[in-house]
């Protein structure tokens, strides 16, 4: 059994980048997320990498990389550290806080699906409507994902993948079950390109169209991007609405270098962190709180 303490070690920031999450802000003390545990448009996760601690201000919570995979993953500490030890025994390029001898990527997953059905859960529909997106096209893009985490059942929105993988969204998570964009291919000469398919389904909301005339990408993480860029690129105009993030700015460069013709699109909600901020801020919607999203 691997010692606690050496668990501990396991740099929760190389944990975080392997699983596709950045920082939005950092300096060589700590980095700000968004947080991995539930929606937010402001980074208020902190990461201190001197101590190899988290801290999320949203929740008021925090603590080390066992108490991160625990929240993340829906687990207790041991099987954390059951997930954890894997990752220190195999073969693999994560770092331990602190050390350069190498430990193995996190694997993706502890999710299992269940069970897919047509979007209709009283409870993720309040939730997409919180979020001003239009009910129709979300409905005609997305599904009603049950999984299994360890040994409790949830359910969330669930958008699909080209791995035939799910991105998972509910008022309380967001994960995936893949890494890998979402493309939507008819032939089309244009391109529009989202970072989230909350994005995407926001363009659809405000264009009031679920099916729009064009390709479409959806990266669901800036670290798809050079997966996406050949398609992307094929085409004669490209159509970006990235997040207006350091992340967001940087993967609009690279696209400007590949693509023949390419139209920053974010310049229209450049006050807000991204297209669906802009949306909420049009159409305000009151929340409320109902399910989290897990089988009773």
């Amino acid at each position: 059994m691997t010692d606690i303490q050496q668990i501990k070690q396991i740099s929760i920031r190389d944990y975080l980048t392997q699983r596709g999450i950045n920082p939005k802000r950092q300096n060589t003390r700590y980095g700000l997320y968004h947080s991995p545990l539930r929606e937010e448009h402001s980074p208020s996760f902190k990461v201190d990498y001197i101590q190899n601690l988290w801290y999320d201000f949203g929740l008021g919570v925090g603590g080390s990389i066992i108490d991160l995979v625990m929240r993340m993953e829906r687990c207790d500490a041991g099987e954390a550290m059951r997930q954890l030890e894997q990752m220190i025994s195999g073969t693999s390029t994560f770092s331990f806080h602190g050390n350069n001898n190498p430990i193995p990527p996190y694997r993706e997953s502890a999710i299992t699906i269940e069970q897919v059905r047509p979007l209709k859960n009283p409870a993720l529909l309040a939730y997409l409507t919180e979020r001003g997106i239009d009910l129709a096209a979300a409905r005609a893009h997305c599904s009603e994902v049950h999984y299994r985490v360890a040994d409790k059942s949830y359910f969330a929105v669930g958008f699909r993948n080209d791995a035939g993988g799910w991105e998972l969204r509910n008022r309380y998570f967001k994960g995936c079950t893949s890494k890998a964009p979402t493309t939507r291919r008819g032939d089309y000469p244009t391109c529009l390109v989202f970072e989230g398919f909350m994005d995407f389904l926001s363009y659809l909301t405000l264009k009031r169209d679920p099916n729009p005339p064009h390709d479409v990408v959806v990266l669901n993480s800036v670290t798809n991007l050079a997966k996406a860029v050949p398609f992307i690129a094929s085409h004669e105009q490209v159509y970006a609405y990235l997040d207006n993030d350091e992340a967001g700015h940087k993967a609009t460069a690279g696209l400007k270098a590949a693509c023949r013709n390419l139209s920053d699109q974010s310049v229209h909600y450049r006050l807000h962190n991204d297209l669906n901020d802009y949306l909420r801020s049009r159409c305000p919607v009151k929340e409320h709180r109902q399910s989290r999203g897990r089988k009773l």
